[in-house]
């Protein structure tokens, strides 16, 4: 348990890595949009390479005209995208902060729901008074990590309609734990989490690239960048930090059910955000670590150990 735990934790640290490698790319590409297409189409060719090797008889035509393709075959990958469309939609809109605390939120409300009434198959791990009280610890460590006077907080686009945003906000984060439930599933039908992670990435590979043609109107991106120089190799392992982050929640869920699953990997984003503030990584500004941000990430932690216990 210890174990998973841990390695929840290090799939978590990748989330930030490859947001800021992402924006990176992004830079080239002049589209959020089409760095994402870029980053899954990378992680799609990791996710062939590794299945070749580890499970090869499982990408035959024999194998997939077996197949019965049911809904969770095209479902885990249009999800991630639509998560991915709807934090480009709010981070102009309500600021950097309150879209991590919306979405997050979200991500728990369903972990719980998708715990209670094991839906999409899920393991039940019943609601009880522990695991309520330490989602709230949980929360408080979060907004603690998160909060910004008003003075400092940064929204780009005014908007008259905050609180309809703050609710699309949780919308979108209840997706990722649909996402990953769905994708166990998956892993379930076609005996491998490899082959259900690339299905997953190839599919949200597919919609990123008719969304590219559709709002983008390209492909192309330049390889130079008037402040960042030529483009670099590393702007591209973006798609393969993905990858570790599907495949180990992909495993993780059915041991851990969808809560826990979530609370770990929450954890390890805001321990490589807080890394990523502290530093100035990847040319970032640079947010020292204080003591309220500290003291949020150690709720966080306490927060794992009661549902853990619980």
């Amino acid at each position: 348990m210890i174990l998973l735990i841990i390695l929840g934790v290090l799939a978590g640290l990748c989330v930030p890595l490859q947001t800021s490698i992402n924006t990176k790319l992004g830079g080239y590409t002049k589209s959020p949009i089409l760095a994402s297409f870029y980053s899954f189409l990378i992680g799609t060719i990791v996710l062939i390479v590794i299945n070749l090797i580890m499970n090869p008889q499982k990408l035959t035509p024999s194998f997939m005209m077996n197949q019965e393709y049911s809904y969770v075959w095209f479902t885990g990958g249009l999800l991630g995208v639509i998560f991915l469309t709807g934090n480009l939609l709010l981070l102009p809109r309500i600021g950097a902060a309150l879209t991590v605390v919306m979405t997050v939120s979200g991500q728990i409300i369903m972990g719980i729901i998708i715990d209670q009434f094991g839906l999409f198959n899920a393991d039940v791990h019943t609601i009880n008074l522990g695991r309520i009280f330490g989602v709230m610890i949980m929360l408080m460590g979060i907004l603690l990590m998160n909060y910004k006077k008003k003075s400092a907080r940064i929204i780009t686009t005014k908007s008259q309609h905050t609180n309809y945003w703050m609710i699309l906000g949780i919308f979108t984060g209840c997706l990722p734990p649909i996402q990953t439930a769905i994708n166990s599933a998956l892993r379930y039908e076609v005996q491998s989490f490899y082959l259900s992670a690339l299905i997953s990435f190839a599919i949200g590979t597919i919609a990123l690239f008719v969304l590219s043609l559709v709002l983008v109107r390209r492909i192309s991106f330049s390889l130079t960048h008037p402040e960042q120089g030529k483009i670099k190799p590393i702007y591209f392992i973006g798609g393969a930090l993905g990858v570790v982050f599907v495949t180990t929640n992909i495993l993780l869920m059915p041991e851990l059910g969808a809560a826990l699953t979530l609370m770990v990997v929450i954890f390890g984003q805001m321990l490589m955000g807080l890394l990523i503030d502290h530093f100035g990584l990847f040319n970032t500004p640079i947010f020292k670590v204080t003591s309220r941000r500290l003291i949020g990430a150690i709720l966080v932690f306490v927060g794992i150990v009661i549902l853990k216990l619980f």
